[in-house]
């Protein structure tokens, strides 16, 4: 089973981008944020002709989370299902074939010290109680989506100077590593401990892609009865050097299930 992650920065800008890699990569499972686009006006045919089911969760303007999958899609909740939270399309889950599969975008945060990042905050700690609440770490899952979260200063271009901000705050990190406790496998770091392994990079950094001064805040984790069957995870860099790119690129795992 191929499985991605891809924050889009708006689907309808990024859909000859999104089609395009869709073809050449053909994964069974890609989750995007930031989709942008209310639910009525989602591109579902242009997502069905190319095979794909989809499920949606989203909103004008902002955030904005999907699940696309070649296998049935079942099981879809949108939010925390929280009247104590917003409903702002921030998180999806649903059961494809016999995996439990959730899409996020995390808070970026904003600035340190803010309301903002006092929420981001917040929400990591409800989705730490949300998975546990789900399911046991023996079960199938798999989270994917934009974590907002660099966790070491290999994901990082410069993290002397990027410590201590938005994205690399302790606290956010600490939050991290704390939901990872549950039993989540950063699977991208099963093969590759190198630095200098992004998956976004800022449009306003002058030719920041091409200088590579970039972050890893696009993440897979898988489980561990998953993880046990992970056999690569790769970020794939070539959309963004695409015309009109996003400023995130997708992220591939492969797992190889019986």
């Amino acid at each position: 089973m191929k499985v991605a992650t891809f924050n889009v920065n708006s689907i309808r800008a990024r859909l000859p981008v999104l089609t395009t890699w869709l073809q050449n990569v053909s994964p069974d499972i890609l989750v995007l944020q930031e989709t942008k686009v209310e639910d009525g006006k989602f591109p579902v045919e242009e997502i069905r002709t190319l095979g794909y089911e989809v499920a949606y969760h989203g909103q004008q303007k902002y955030n904005g989370v999907a699940i696309l999958s070649r296998h049935p899609i079942e099981d879809v909740h949108c939010g925390f299902e929280d009247d104590a939270w917003p409903q702002d399309c921030r998180i999806i889950r649903a059961r494809i074939q016999d995996v439990t599969v959730i899409n996020t975008y995390v808070p970026n945060g904003t600035a340190v010290g803010s309301e903002k990042f006092d929420y981001k905050l917040s929400w990591l700690d409800r989705f730490g109680e949300y998975v546990q609440e789900l399911a046991q770490s023996s079960d199938k899952l798999l989270w994917m989506g934009d974590i907002n979260v660099a966790p070491t200063a290999n994901d990082v271009f410069d993290p002397e100077k990027l410590e201590g901000g938005v994205c690399f705050h302790p606290d956010e990190r600490a939050r991290l590593e704390q939901l990872k406790s549950w039993g989540w496998t950063d699977c991208f770091r099963l093969f590759n401990n190198e630095p200098g392994q992004f998956s976004y990079w800022e449009y306003f950094i002058p030719n920041g892609f091409k200088r590579n001064l970039g972050w890893r805040i696009d993440h897979i984790y898988a489980s561990p009865c998953l993880a046990l069957h992970c056999k690569s995870c790769e970020i794939d860099l070539e959309p963004r050097n695409w015309e009109r790119p996003s400023d995130h690129t997708p992220v591939v795992g492969i797992f190889e299930l019986g």
